[in-house]
């Protein structure tokens, strides 16, 4: 089996741990976090969206031309570009990159974030109009023909696309734990992200997925893209003590209102928040090594759940996952450029191997 790694880009160094709110792009940085990721062999890496963050598309616009053969994944929300000119942004990024480029959608989980670029759809539209969208964009890749649409939430005429994807199409991610969200990214998705929960709860939502992806017909299913935080050190009880810093600094950033990127206020509106909070309240360790104080720390905010441990144990730790049936894994830190270099450096080959040598051990007995 083939386990591909996804991390995230950042645009200056401002992190979890050491919050700059408001700090421009850092050219210098961004390059060398690009090629860092690059470099030790990562497969792709997320260019998030947000109201106020800088624009994904120019992002990885700039991570295409400093990199060899990492791929961009665009975070897209639909209200904020139509279908038609992202079809040709997305091909033309593409065509730069020798047919790299992927793009993940959020339909969108806080409607108060939604609301400051003026959507104001309720959940269940926002997902309908993710999937005229998803149809939109495949049906502009697949050729320069001309095509009318005629749909709820868009509707044009004679729309010709001359701006083709290298490989003939994009692949398109989307996540979330909602059932608008199985259902769209089961039938639509080639790639459906979920946050990292522990292996039971992981193992009912692939079932969810693939069931989705069976109803809707498909002989194929997508690709299982599971998030994690880890914190590494060189043993065990090294990493707890430094997960326990890494809680304390995160605990005293968010009282003071300052983290990373501005955040809506009260509960969290999206499931997938949700049913962290609700695990975490069920104990600080799940599994092997997922640790939820994290979670609670920054009231489910994204992709907050770590693995803590050392380098073996957070590499059992994903192939745990992967024996579910995830085959991307994204890994990021709060120490975002020292991290990187880590996991590349001691968790990535790890994994690595043990696949390869599960590979032979296979083919010894086939």
């Amino acid at each position: 089996m083939t386990v591909e790694f996804i991390s995230a880009s950042y645009a200056n160094d401002s992190t979890d741990l050491a919050p700059k709110p408001g700090a421009p792009v850092d050219p210098a940085y961004f390059t060398r976090y690009s090629r860092t990721l690059d470099e030790a062999g990562f497969n792709y890496t997320l260019l998030p969206y947000h109201s106020s963050s800088f624009d994904p598309f120019t992002l990885g616009a700039t991570v295409i031309a400093h990199t060899k053969s990492i791929s961009p994944i665009i975070a897209l929300r639909p209200n904020t570009v139509y279908p038609t000119v992202a079809a040709k942004a997305l091909a033309t990024l593409d065509q730069l990159s020798g047919g790299r480029v992927v793009v993940h959608f959020i339909a969108g989980g806080d409607p108060v974030e939604q609301a400051r670029e003026g959507d104001f759809l309720t959940k269940e539209e926002r997902y309908e109009r993710t999937e005229e969208y998803i149809r939109i964009l495949r049906r502009a890749w697949q050729s320069s023909e001309p095509f009318d649409f005629d749909g709820k939430y868009y509707q044009f005429k004679g729309f010709s696309n001359a701006v083709l994807p290298v490989n003939g199409t994009i692949p398109v991610s989307l996540g979330g734990s909602s059932d608008d969200a199985y259902r769209v990214g089961g039938s639509l998705a080639d790639i459906f992200g979920l946050w990292g929960e522990p292996l039971k709860e992981t193992k009912e939502q692939i079932d969810r997925i693939y069931e989705a992806a069976a109803k809707a017909g498909r002989k194929d299913r997508p690709r299982i893209w599971v998030t994690f935080r880890p914190i590494i050190a060189e043993t065990d009880d090294l990493a707890w003590a430094k997960a326990h810093r890494v809680l304390e600094k995160l605990k005293a950033n968010y009282a003071k209102g300052s983290p990373t990127r501005p955040l809506s206020d009260g509960a969290p509106q999206n499931v997938g928040s949700q049913r962290l909070l609700a695990i975490a309240e069920r104990g600080e360790v799940q599994d092997r090594a997922l640790w939820y104080p994290t979670v609670t720390a920054t009231n489910a905010r994204g992709a907050s759940t770590a693995l803590v441990g050392s380098p073996q144990t957070i590499a059992d730790s994903i192939l745990d996952y992967v024996d579910l049936g995830a085959d991307l894994i994204s890994i990021r830190g709060y120490d975002n450029l020292n991290d990187a270099i880590d996991y590349g450096r001691y968790v990535l080959p790890l994994v690595r191997a043990e696949l390869d040598r599960r590979a032979v051990k296979e083919r010894a007995y086939a």
